[in-house]
């Protein structure tokens, strides 16, 4: 569609890559292992850093992480990642290890007088990546619109906002001290960029683990000694299972009937809810784009935008043009069309000519940061508010819904108080209700005459046996409960779960047996210096890769650069030790492999000998924050409150 036509996108691109630093995933994001290992408790701070200067220190000036620091960073990342937000603990304990990082490398900035000034941090954003954002044409956009820009994103204010940018440039400027000095020569270039670009071709014998797994069939007697030795993996495996007595009723069992919403009370909401029918000036339009890759591209770009305009005044179909021509994948497929648009939506040149033709009419070439546009403006609508007969069957839906909502909460709590003076049977009796026992089920149960169960089966696992009845929601209407047995979560006998028993015991011996077969298939090939023979003789699958590249992925290898990269070390001819995939094992035959040529190497020089260079500033980089990290550490500079020390620690993390 026209998300690539927003002029906020790159504000935000840029503000995103500039923030990611100082959110939590700092250059170098894990500690050195025991740098929690000093603490005192401080009410609100995460961590308290001590600045290097013996004077500073002796008279305790300091840098604080606060835990509302932590917590923001933290869930920046969530958002980012698309996280759940009960992962948020996890993700502070990362947050608050980047912070503490950040904070040691400020400190260690200020110590070599690279302090920036608020002038800079002025010049910065007016000249910097964010200028083109915040003062297109060289106007600025405005306190109140950068504020709503960085509050909307980022849940900063704008002195938060500085702030932090005002930190990235002092990091940026030691980044820029400490690693410059690095440099790559030609050869090393060369050499690198030969490997990278190298690719392959191999024919591959591949063992599959649910093959193997097949093969595993061990006797009952050692399944038995696998369930004792893992008795702990079973203690609970058949899961708590509750009985159920309840009663449900929809909006069709309300004493009186369904709720019923006067003219009256239609005619208030929509007085007092007027603001949401406001509709802003908008316009339907559709477009063709002929986008400019390079400055070098733009006379083409133009001659061919000016093309497709002559064949739309000779009466060519715009939406059959869009379709042919078009380089808006978002709107191509639909003849070019984006909708309605509002004003402040797309960048400025589209805007103006998108408003300034009627309806019917369409543009001459319109150039943007994207391209030549053509633009037909379809409809115009002015601002106007959405007179109450066209609302007034959302307003009646909507008060009809709250009415039966609050009249099947209030029916709810009346029946759970009647049985709990009379019982559930006289309750469901009196109101001509069905009482239902459910079986022993556990809390995924599926409940008989329940639409939605999940709040049921939430409150009925949380509530004792015998307690009062209670009410839960069921998606069409409510349930008054209670929990009449409880069985408790337990083991189960080995013959009721043998099967499972067989499944776990193989998921534990899969990998131990892939391995042992997987060495043996490499070395019957090497010992005869056949692969398809010792495939035959293994029960493997033969395979052939197409011609990839070290950024390439192959069926049951994965991707060569993580799994495989010792195939790019073979010559033509020669056999692969065992390479381990997620779920196979593979022995591989080398094929063909092409270098690339000379000239490829000459043009691609420059480029490969900056991103060397950056890789190698990077790296130069992270072995200075680390053993900056270590010096504080050592020197008891970095103190961790009690209260982020327990914070719970994702998988893995312990020690980082």
């Amino acid at each position: 569609m026209i998300r690539f036509l927003q002029k906020d996108n790159r504000f935000i691109k840029t503000i995103f890559f500039v923030i990611i630093a100082v959110a939590c995933v700092t250059m170098v994001i894990t500690l050195v292992p025991g740098i929690f290992s000093s603490a005192t408790d401080t009410q609100g701070t995460y961590a308290t850093i001590r600045g290097a200067n013996p004077f500073t220190r002796l008279f305790g000036t300091s840098t604080e992480v606060s835990m509302g620091d932590v917590q923001r960073a933290a869930e920046r990342t969530l958002k980012r990642q698309g996280w759940p937000d009960a992962a948020l603990p996890f993700v502070m304990q990362r947050a608050g290890q980047g912070l503490i990082q950040q904070a040691v490398m400020l400190n260690e900035a200020n110590r070599l007088g690279l302090q920036v000034s608020d002038d800079a941090v002025r010049r910065f954003l007016h000249s910097g990546p964010l200028g083109a954002a915040l003062f297109p044409g060289g106007q600025y956009i405005g306190d109140q619109r950068y504020a709503e820009l960085v509050q909307d994103n980022f849940g900063l204010s704008r002195d938060q906002f500085e702030a932090e940018i005002k930190k990235e440039l002092e990091e940026a400027r030691l980044r820029d001290l400490v690693t410059g000095s690095v440099a790559v020569s030609d050869a090393e270039v060369r050499a690198n960029y030969i490997q990278s670009a190298t690719k392959i071709k191999f024919t591959y014998a591949v063992l599959n683990a649910d093959d193997i797994a097949k093969t595993i069939n061990p006797s009952d007697a050692e399944l038995q000694s696998f369930f004792k030795t893992h008795n702990l993996l079973y203690a609970n495996a058949i899961p708590e299972t509750r009985k159920l007595q309840y009663l449900v009723f929809s909006a069709d069992n309300l004493p009186g009937g369904t709720p019923q919403v006067t003219d009256a009370e239609e005619q208030a909401y929509y007085s007092a809810h007027a603001a949401d029918y406001k509709v802003d000036e908008q316009v339907r339009v559709r477009h063709i784009l002929i986008k400019v890759a390079s400055p070098a591209d733009d006379a083409a770009a133009k001659s061919k935008a000016q093309g497709i305009l002559d064949q739309l005044h000779k009466g060519g179909d715009f939406a059959d043009l869009a379709r042919k021509n078009s380089d808006d994948p978002g709107s191509k497929a639909q003849g070019g069309e984006l909708g309605f648009l509002k004003r402040g939506v797309t960048v400025p040149p589209f805007e103006q000519a998108a408003f300034a033709l009627a309806p019917g009419q369409t543009s001459g070439l319109v150039k943007t940061q994207f391209g030549y546009h053509i633009i037909q403006t379809e409809e115009k609508q002015s601002a106007h508010t959405r007179p109450f007969d066209e609302v007034k069957p959302q307003i009646l839906a909507g008060l009809t819904q709250q009415k039966e909502a609050a009249a099947e909460s209030a029916f709810a709590n009346q029946l759970a108080a009647e049985a709990k003076k009379s019982g559930l049977a006289a309750t469901a009796t009196a109101h001509h209700l069905q009482l239902q026992t459910s079986d022993y089920v556990p809390q995924t149960a599926v409940i008989p005459g329940v639409a939605d169960p999940a709040k049921l089966m939430s409150a009925a696992f949380s509530a004792p046996k015998g307690a009062a009845p209670l009410t839960a929601s069921t998606g069409d209407g409510y349930a008054v409960f209670q929990v009449e047995d409880i069985h408790a979560a337990h083991a189960p006998d080995f013959a009721s779960y043998r099967d499972h028993i067989l499944a776990d015991y193989r998921t534990q011996q899969t990998p131990v047996l892939m391995e042992q077969k997987t060495t043996e298939l490499a070395d019957k090939a090497h010992a005869e210096n056949d692969l398809l023979k010792a495939a035959q003789q293994m029960g493997a699958t033969v395979k052939t890769s197409d011609l990839v590249g070290r950024d390439g992925q192959v069926p049951d290898v994965g991707a060569l650069a993580t799994t495989a990269p010792q195939l790019f070390t073979l010559q033509p001819g020669q056999i692969s030790g065992p390479v381990r995939g997620d779920r196979t094992g593979v022995v591989a035959r080398l094929d063909v492999r092409q270098e690339p040529p000379a000239e490829d190497v000459a043009q691609h020089l420059p480029a490969a000998k900056d991103a060397l260079l950056d890789e190698n500033r990077e790296e130069a980089f992270a072995v200075f924050v680390t053993s900056l990290t270590e010096q504080y550490q050592k020197d008891k500079r970095i103190v961790v409150s009690k209260q982020a020390q327990a914070m719970p620690q994702l998988p893995g993390q312990q020690g980082s």
